[in-house]
Protein backbone atom coordinates (compact mmCIF):
# COMPACT_ATOMS: atom_id res chain seq x y z
CA UNK A 1 0.00 0.00 0.00
CA UNK A 2 2.58 2.14 0.78
CA UNK A 3 4.54 1.60 -2.43
CA UNK A 4 1.06 2.20 -4.47
CA UNK A 5 0.58 5.66 -2.43
CA UNK A 6 4.10 6.52 -3.23
CA UNK A 7 3.72 6.02 -7.39
CA UNK A 8 0.03 7.82 -7.05
CA UNK A 9 1.84 10.75 -5.71
CA UNK A 10 4.77 10.86 -7.85
CA UNK A 11 2.67 10.69 -10.84
CA UNK A 12 0.65 13.39 -9.71
CA UNK A 13 3.67 15.41 -8.89
CA UNK A 14 4.56 14.94 -12.35
CA UNK A 15 1.82 15.63 -14.03
CA UNK A 16 1.61 19.13 -11.83
CA UNK A 17 4.94 19.81 -13.01
CA UNK A 18 4.42 19.60 -16.46
CA UNK A 19 3.80 22.49 -18.80
CA UNK A 20 -0.06 23.34 -19.85
CA UNK A 21 -1.53 22.21 -23.24
CA UNK A 22 -1.35 25.96 -23.79
CA UNK A 23 2.20 26.73 -22.93
CA UNK A 24 2.47 23.66 -25.24
CA UNK A 25 0.57 25.46 -28.06
CA UNK A 26 2.67 28.49 -27.97
CA UNK A 27 6.24 26.67 -27.53
CA UNK A 28 5.20 24.09 -30.59
CA UNK A 29 4.47 27.26 -32.74
CA UNK A 30 7.45 29.38 -32.01
CA UNK A 31 9.29 26.03 -33.11
CA UNK A 32 7.13 25.68 -35.92
CA UNK A 33 8.38 29.40 -37.16
CA UNK A 34 12.17 28.92 -36.24
CA UNK A 35 12.31 25.45 -38.18
CA UNK A 36 10.10 27.34 -41.20
CA UNK A 37 12.49 30.18 -41.63
CA UNK A 38 15.53 27.45 -41.11
CA UNK A 39 13.89 25.25 -43.75
CA UNK A 40 13.84 28.59 -46.04
CA UNK A 41 17.48 29.94 -45.39
CA UNK A 42 19.55 26.68 -45.24
CA UNK A 43 20.13 24.06 -47.96
CA UNK A 44 22.74 23.43 -51.15
CA UNK A 45 23.05 27.37 -51.70
CA UNK A 46 22.66 28.72 -48.06
CA UNK A 47 20.57 32.30 -48.30
CA UNK A 48 21.51 34.36 -45.15
CA UNK A 49 18.38 34.97 -42.93
CA UNK A 50 18.68 38.72 -43.79
CA UNK A 51 17.88 38.67 -47.09
CA UNK A 52 14.84 35.80 -46.25
CA UNK A 53 13.31 38.33 -43.77
CA UNK A 54 13.88 41.11 -46.49
CA UNK A 55 12.47 38.94 -49.25
CA UNK A 56 9.17 37.81 -47.03
CA UNK A 57 8.36 40.89 -46.12
CA UNK A 58 8.28 42.35 -49.63
CA UNK A 59 12.08 43.74 -50.49
CA UNK A 60 14.22 43.06 -53.02
CA UNK A 61 17.48 41.54 -52.58
CA UNK A 62 20.82 41.53 -54.01
CA UNK A 63 20.75 38.27 -55.61
CA UNK A 64 17.83 37.42 -57.88
CA UNK A 65 19.28 34.14 -57.84
CA UNK A 66 18.55 34.02 -53.74
CA UNK A 67 15.21 35.19 -55.07
CA UNK A 68 14.07 32.13 -57.54
CA UNK A 69 15.34 29.70 -54.68
CA UNK A 70 13.19 30.68 -52.16
CA UNK A 71 9.79 31.77 -53.93
CA UNK A 72 10.09 29.18 -56.33
CA UNK A 73 11.68 26.22 -55.00
CA UNK A 74 12.20 26.25 -50.81
CA UNK A 75 9.06 28.64 -50.05
CA UNK A 76 6.78 26.24 -51.75
CA UNK A 77 8.29 22.69 -50.37
CA UNK A 78 8.25 24.29 -46.68
CA UNK A 79 4.15 25.14 -47.05
CA UNK A 80 3.83 21.89 -48.53
CA UNK A 81 5.89 19.95 -45.48
CA UNK A 82 3.83 22.34 -43.23
CA UNK A 83 0.46 21.09 -44.98
CA UNK A 84 1.55 17.41 -45.06
CA UNK A 85 2.45 17.63 -41.29
CA UNK A 86 -0.65 18.89 -40.15
CA UNK A 87 -2.63 16.41 -42.43
CA UNK A 88 -1.02 13.42 -41.82
CA UNK A 89 -0.75 14.12 -37.61
CA UNK A 90 -4.84 14.69 -37.82
CA UNK A 91 -5.43 11.62 -39.82
CA UNK A 92 -3.23 9.44 -37.56
CA UNK A 93 -5.17 10.68 -34.19
CA UNK A 94 -8.45 10.72 -35.74
CA UNK A 95 -7.79 6.59 -36.62
CA UNK A 96 -6.43 5.91 -33.10
CA UNK A 97 -9.40 7.18 -31.64
CA UNK A 98 -11.67 5.78 -33.98
CA UNK A 99 -10.53 2.14 -33.82
CA UNK A 100 -9.09 2.98 -30.44
CA UNK A 101 -5.62 1.35 -30.99
CA UNK A 102 -2.25 3.19 -30.24
CA UNK A 103 -0.71 1.84 -33.59
CA UNK A 104 -3.03 2.81 -35.72
CA UNK A 105 -2.02 5.05 -38.27
CA UNK A 106 -2.31 5.72 -42.41
CA UNK A 107 0.43 3.63 -43.27
CA UNK A 108 0.07 0.50 -40.50
CA UNK A 109 -4.05 0.20 -41.39
CA UNK A 110 -2.79 0.32 -45.24
CA UNK A 111 -4.55 3.52 -45.67
CA UNK A 112 -1.36 4.62 -47.43
CA UNK A 113 -1.06 1.24 -49.45
CA UNK A 114 -4.28 2.18 -50.49
CA UNK A 115 -3.79 5.34 -51.57
CA UNK A 116 -0.69 3.46 -53.57
CA UNK A 117 -2.56 1.41 -55.34
CA UNK A 118 -4.74 4.07 -56.49
CA UNK A 119 -1.95 5.93 -57.65
CA UNK A 120 -0.48 2.56 -58.96
CA UNK A 121 -3.78 1.98 -61.05
CA UNK A 122 -3.21 5.41 -62.72
CA UNK A 123 0.85 5.38 -63.14
CA UNK A 124 1.01 1.48 -64.18
CA UNK A 125 -2.43 -0.80 -65.01
CA UNK A 126 -2.68 0.57 -68.58
CA UNK A 127 0.23 -0.49 -69.60
CA UNK A 128 0.92 2.06 -72.40
CA UNK A 129 2.60 5.21 -72.89
CA UNK A 130 -0.34 7.65 -74.53
CA UNK A 131 -1.94 6.87 -70.89
CA UNK A 132 -4.11 8.79 -68.96
CA UNK A 133 -1.04 9.26 -66.52
CA UNK A 134 0.88 10.48 -69.26
CA UNK A 135 -1.95 13.06 -70.09
CA UNK A 136 -1.43 14.14 -66.57
CA UNK A 137 2.73 14.28 -66.76
CA UNK A 138 1.96 16.58 -69.90
CA UNK A 139 0.32 19.41 -68.03
CA UNK A 140 -2.86 18.36 -68.42
CA UNK A 141 -4.77 18.25 -64.95
CA UNK A 142 -1.66 19.03 -63.24
CA UNK A 143 -1.67 16.68 -61.14
CA UNK A 144 -5.01 16.20 -59.80
CA UNK A 145 -5.26 12.69 -61.34
CA UNK A 146 -2.88 10.88 -59.17
CA UNK A 147 -5.47 13.11 -56.00
CA UNK A 148 -8.30 11.87 -57.15
CA UNK A 149 -7.22 8.31 -57.60
CA UNK A 150 -5.28 8.60 -54.09
CA UNK A 151 -8.16 9.66 -52.30
CA UNK A 152 -10.44 6.61 -53.64
CA UNK A 153 -7.72 4.53 -52.81
CA UNK A 154 -7.76 5.06 -49.47
CA UNK A 155 -11.20 5.71 -48.89
CA UNK A 156 -11.61 2.29 -50.33
CA UNK A 157 -9.03 0.32 -47.62
CA UNK A 158 -10.37 2.49 -44.83
CA UNK A 159 -14.19 1.60 -45.83
CA UNK A 160 -13.37 -1.99 -45.67
CA UNK A 161 -10.94 -1.72 -42.42
CA UNK A 162 -14.26 -0.24 -40.83
CA UNK A 163 -16.71 -2.66 -42.53
CA UNK A 164 -14.76 -5.29 -40.33
CA UNK A 165 -14.54 -3.37 -37.32
CA UNK A 166 -18.29 -3.56 -37.46
CA UNK A 167 -17.92 -7.60 -36.98
CA UNK A 168 -13.97 -7.61 -34.74
CA UNK A 169 -13.65 -5.65 -31.39
CA UNK A 170 -10.16 -7.25 -31.18
CA UNK A 171 -7.36 -4.42 -32.07
CA UNK A 172 -4.68 -6.47 -32.80
CA UNK A 173 -6.90 -8.52 -35.01
CA UNK A 174 -7.75 -5.24 -36.81
CA UNK A 175 -4.15 -4.70 -36.86
CA UNK A 176 -3.28 -7.69 -38.64
CA UNK A 177 -5.59 -7.55 -40.97
CA UNK A 178 -5.22 -3.50 -42.20
CA UNK A 179 -1.10 -5.44 -42.69
CA UNK A 180 -3.13 -7.99 -44.58
CA UNK A 181 -4.82 -5.20 -47.08
CA UNK A 182 -1.27 -3.54 -47.39
CA UNK A 183 0.57 -6.98 -48.78
CA UNK A 184 -2.80 -7.41 -50.84
CA UNK A 185 -2.34 -3.72 -52.60
CA UNK A 186 1.24 -4.24 -52.80
CA UNK A 187 1.16 -7.92 -54.33
CA UNK A 188 -1.13 -6.24 -56.54
CA UNK A 189 1.24 -3.44 -57.95
CA UNK A 190 3.84 -5.89 -58.38
CA UNK A 191 1.75 -7.57 -60.82
CA UNK A 192 1.24 -4.75 -62.46
CA UNK A 193 4.59 -3.40 -62.28
CA UNK A 194 5.92 -6.56 -64.03
CA UNK A 195 3.83 -6.29 -67.44
CA UNK A 196 4.81 -2.05 -67.33
CA UNK A 197 7.26 -0.34 -68.88
CA UNK A 198 10.23 0.43 -67.67
CA UNK A 199 9.48 4.41 -67.85
CA UNK A 200 6.36 3.86 -65.90
CA UNK A 201 8.05 1.83 -63.26
CA UNK A 202 10.82 4.34 -63.12
CA UNK A 203 8.26 6.77 -62.06
CA UNK A 204 6.24 4.95 -59.66
CA UNK A 205 9.63 3.75 -58.08
CA UNK A 206 10.67 7.52 -57.65
CA UNK A 207 7.09 8.82 -56.02
CA UNK A 208 7.61 6.03 -53.75
CA UNK A 209 10.28 7.58 -52.07
CA UNK A 210 8.23 10.73 -51.20
CA UNK A 211 9.13 14.39 -52.10
CA UNK A 212 8.08 17.82 -51.01
CA UNK A 213 9.62 19.41 -53.85
CA UNK A 214 6.86 18.15 -56.51
CA UNK A 215 4.32 20.77 -55.31
CA UNK A 216 3.89 24.01 -57.08
CA UNK A 217 2.52 27.80 -55.92
CA UNK A 218 -0.76 26.79 -58.30
CA UNK A 219 -1.10 23.56 -56.23
CA UNK A 220 -0.49 25.13 -52.57
CA UNK A 221 -3.84 27.26 -53.74
CA UNK A 222 -5.64 24.53 -54.08
CA UNK A 223 -4.01 22.05 -51.34
CA UNK A 224 -4.18 25.20 -48.32
CA UNK A 225 -7.92 25.52 -48.52
CA UNK A 226 -8.30 21.31 -48.96
CA UNK A 227 -6.31 20.52 -45.68
CA UNK A 228 -7.76 23.69 -43.42
CA UNK A 229 -11.38 22.27 -44.67
CA UNK A 230 -9.82 18.80 -42.96
CA UNK A 231 -9.03 19.95 -39.65
CA UNK A 232 -11.69 21.86 -39.59
CA UNK A 233 -13.77 19.08 -40.00
CA UNK A 234 -11.61 17.08 -37.40
CA UNK A 235 -12.15 20.04 -34.75
CA UNK A 236 -16.44 19.75 -35.50
CA UNK A 237 -16.01 16.11 -34.46
CA UNK A 238 -13.66 16.68 -31.63
CA UNK A 239 -16.41 16.17 -29.07
CA UNK A 240 -17.64 13.38 -30.80
CA UNK A 241 -14.22 11.90 -30.66
CA UNK A 242 -14.00 12.51 -27.17
CA UNK A 243 -17.16 10.37 -27.03
CA UNK A 244 -15.44 7.87 -28.97
CA UNK A 245 -12.64 7.27 -26.17
CA UNK A 246 -15.40 6.08 -23.68
CA UNK A 247 -16.98 3.53 -25.91
CA UNK A 248 -19.53 3.04 -28.57
CA UNK A 249 -22.35 2.35 -26.09
CA UNK A 250 -21.55 4.77 -23.92
CA UNK A 251 -21.62 7.55 -26.60
CA UNK A 252 -24.54 6.13 -27.89
CA UNK A 253 -26.17 6.90 -24.42
CA UNK A 254 -24.88 10.26 -24.76
CA UNK A 255 -26.54 10.42 -28.03
CA UNK A 256 -23.64 11.16 -30.28
CA UNK A 257 -24.25 9.92 -33.80
CA UNK A 258 -21.92 7.08 -33.64
CA UNK A 259 -22.41 6.27 -37.74
CA UNK A 260 -22.36 10.27 -38.90
CA UNK A 261 -19.16 10.35 -36.89
CA UNK A 262 -17.16 7.17 -38.48
CA UNK A 263 -18.35 8.55 -41.81
CA UNK A 264 -17.03 11.79 -40.96
CA UNK A 265 -13.60 10.77 -39.98
CA UNK A 266 -13.68 8.44 -43.31
CA UNK A 267 -14.22 11.44 -45.47
CA UNK A 268 -11.98 13.69 -43.31
CA UNK A 269 -9.60 10.98 -43.79
CA UNK A 270 -9.30 9.64 -46.80
CA UNK A 271 -9.25 13.42 -48.35
CA UNK A 272 -6.15 14.47 -46.05
CA UNK A 273 -3.97 11.26 -46.83
CA UNK A 274 -5.28 11.04 -50.32
CA UNK A 275 -3.99 14.63 -51.12
CA UNK A 276 -0.84 14.46 -49.36
CA UNK A 277 0.02 10.87 -50.99
CA UNK A 278 -1.25 11.88 -54.41
CA UNK A 279 1.40 14.75 -54.27
CA UNK A 280 3.82 14.08 -52.21
CA UNK A 281 4.15 10.18 -52.21
CA UNK A 282 3.53 8.19 -49.55
CA UNK A 283 5.02 9.20 -45.78
CA UNK A 284 5.21 7.04 -43.31
CA UNK A 285 5.07 7.01 -39.41
CA UNK A 286 4.35 10.72 -38.94
CA UNK A 287 0.51 9.75 -38.19
CA UNK A 288 1.69 7.36 -35.79
CA UNK A 289 4.93 8.48 -33.82
CA UNK A 290 3.28 12.31 -33.37
CA UNK A 291 -0.33 11.64 -31.84
CA UNK A 292 1.94 10.14 -28.97
CA UNK A 293 4.20 12.81 -28.48
CA UNK A 294 1.29 15.53 -28.24
CA UNK A 295 -0.33 13.03 -25.08
CA UNK A 296 2.86 12.26 -24.11
CA UNK A 297 3.58 16.27 -23.30
CA UNK A 298 -0.13 17.57 -22.88
CA UNK A 299 -1.09 14.80 -20.67
CA UNK A 300 -4.54 14.74 -21.89
CA UNK A 301 -6.99 13.17 -24.34
CA UNK A 302 -9.55 15.67 -24.90
CA UNK A 303 -9.30 15.96 -28.86
CA UNK A 304 -10.07 19.89 -28.23
CA UNK A 305 -6.35 20.30 -27.36
CA UNK A 306 -5.05 17.26 -29.04
CA UNK A 307 -6.02 18.27 -32.78
CA UNK A 308 -4.17 21.78 -32.76
CA UNK A 309 -1.13 20.19 -30.92
CA UNK A 310 -1.15 17.45 -33.34
CA UNK A 311 -1.07 20.25 -36.27
CA UNK A 312 1.92 22.12 -34.51
CA UNK A 313 3.70 19.16 -34.03
CA UNK A 314 3.03 17.22 -36.97
CA UNK A 315 4.06 20.37 -38.93
CA UNK A 316 7.69 20.95 -36.58
CA UNK A 317 8.77 17.71 -37.23
CA UNK A 318 8.19 17.21 -41.12
CA UNK A 319 9.66 20.47 -41.02
CA UNK A 320 12.67 19.26 -39.35
CA UNK A 321 12.96 15.97 -41.65
CA UNK A 322 12.89 18.59 -44.79
CA UNK A 323 15.44 20.37 -43.05
CA UNK A 324 17.63 17.10 -42.61
CA UNK A 325 16.71 15.45 -45.88
CA UNK A 326 18.10 18.57 -47.63
CA UNK A 327 21.23 18.60 -45.12
CA UNK A 328 22.73 22.90 -45.88
CA UNK A 329 25.60 22.36 -48.31
CA UNK A 330 25.20 19.38 -49.30
CA UNK A 331 23.71 18.95 -52.98
CA UNK A 332 22.01 15.53 -52.05
CA UNK A 333 18.30 15.59 -51.49
CA UNK A 334 17.39 11.99 -49.59
CA UNK A 335 14.04 10.71 -49.53
CA UNK A 336 11.54 12.32 -47.15
CA UNK A 337 10.02 8.91 -46.49
CA UNK A 338 13.06 7.13 -45.68
CA UNK A 339 13.81 10.18 -43.05
CA UNK A 340 10.61 9.96 -41.40
CA UNK A 341 11.06 6.43 -40.97
CA UNK A 342 14.37 6.85 -39.13
CA UNK A 343 13.09 9.35 -36.81
CA UNK A 344 9.41 8.01 -36.48
CA UNK A 345 10.36 4.59 -35.46
CA UNK A 346 12.67 5.47 -32.47
CA UNK A 347 9.69 8.16 -31.39
CA UNK A 348 7.43 5.04 -31.39
CA UNK A 349 9.56 2.87 -29.96
CA UNK A 350 10.45 5.79 -26.82
CA UNK A 351 6.92 6.34 -26.22
CA UNK A 352 5.60 2.99 -25.89
CA UNK A 353 9.29 2.50 -23.36
CA UNK A 354 7.77 5.77 -21.44
CA UNK A 355 4.34 5.05 -21.20
CA UNK A 356 4.35 0.87 -21.47
CA UNK A 357 0.53 1.39 -21.07
CA UNK A 358 -0.42 3.21 -24.22
CA UNK A 359 -3.82 1.79 -24.59
CA UNK A 360 -5.24 3.32 -21.45
CA UNK A 361 -5.34 6.26 -23.33
CA UNK A 362 -8.19 4.95 -25.22
CA UNK A 363 -10.50 3.83 -22.01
Amino acid sequence: MPTMAKTTSSHHMRRKESLSPSVWLVLLGLGVIIAGVADIAWGSVPIPLGEVFQLLIGGKSDSEIWSNILFKIRLPKACTALLAGIALSVSGLQLQTLFRNPLAGPSVLGITAGASLGVAAVMLASGQSATLYAIQQSGVGQGWLLVCAASAGAALVLLLILAVSLRINDNIVLLIIGIMFSNITLSVVSIWQYFSQPEQIRDYLLWTLGSLGSVTTEHLGILFPLTFLGVLGAFLLSKNLNGLLLGEQYARSMGLPILTTRIGIILVTSILVGLITGFCGPIGFVGIAVPHLVRSLFHTTDHRWLIPGCCLMGALVLLLCDLISQWPGSAWVLPINAITALLGSPVVIWVIIRRRNLQSHFH
